[in-house]
């Protein structure tokens, strides 16, 4: 009987959705807390931080999608180049970009007679494939996709960036600052916990590191906030 393959799932195929969406809610909550802290040790009232937290949600959302799509677009304008050029070199020098193959497998520790059988196979296979995989390091799980991209960052953004507004909304005036500080942190742990989670990487350092350049952001905006409000 034949044997079954086991399938797998490899996170790989998930950098391109993941990347953005960490980035996204990792951006909300520390931009929006950020701006939150500062404006609120400077003294402001409760419903001018929400309007300016409010703003920053919005604002931020949109320039997060427009940025993904713009630079994740320029480099799916990049790899199609690339592929285009190779396409023409395939049809235009056959021989010099099959002995660019058997050099790449030579250089992975082929001999050159299965080096040569390889490419050859390969090539009459799909020799646009394999090339855009084994010379640009193209593959299809880690094609560029920008409107994928675009969204993720933008819906994450606006949920990192909920979080220490819900925290405005709830929390009394008099402890306004701490409250939105420590939630923000919260936030910011379970979002390291996630990424770690989903992208199988260690959780302590995922956590760790998205922690710590958060709350030095608002601890440092929260700063300057108290130093503008007792000057002004």
């Amino acid at each position: 009987m034949p044997r079954m393959l086991h399938p797998e799932a490899h996170t790989i195929a998930r950098t391109g959705w993941l990347r953005a969406a960490v980035l996204g809610a990792n951006d909300g909550i520390v931009s929006t807390a950020s701006l939150i802290l500062g404006v609120a040790a400077a003294g402001t009232a409760r419903s001018e931080i929400l309007l300016a937290g409010v703003a920053a949600l919005v604002a931020g959302a949109l320039s997060m999608a427009a940025g993904e799509y713009v630079s994740v677009s320029s480099q799916s304008d990049a790899e199609n180049a690339d592929l285009t050029r190779e396409k023409r070199e395939l049809a235009e020098q056959p021989e010099h970009e099959f002995e660019e193959l058997v050099g790449i497998y030579l250089g992975r520790g082929l001999d050159r007679p299965t080096a040569e059988a390889v490419a050859r196979q390969l090539t009459a296979h799909d020799a646009l494939g394999a090339h855009a995989r084994d010379e640009l390091g193209l593959t299809e799980a880690a094609t560029a996709r920008p409107l994928q991209a675009a969204v993720a960052s933008a819906l994450t953004f606006a949920v990192g960036a909920a979080m220490p507004l819900v925290a405005v909304m709830s929390a009394p005036v008099q402890m306004l600052v701490p409250v939105v500080a420590v939630a923000s942190l919260l936030s910011l742990i379970l979002l390291g916990t996630f990424g770690a989670r989903v992208g199988k990487a260690p959780i302590l350092k995922s956590v760790a590191r998205i922690t710590f350049w958060g709350a030095l952001a608002m601890a440092l905006t929260a700063f300057i906030g108290k130093m503008a409000g007792t000057i002004i």
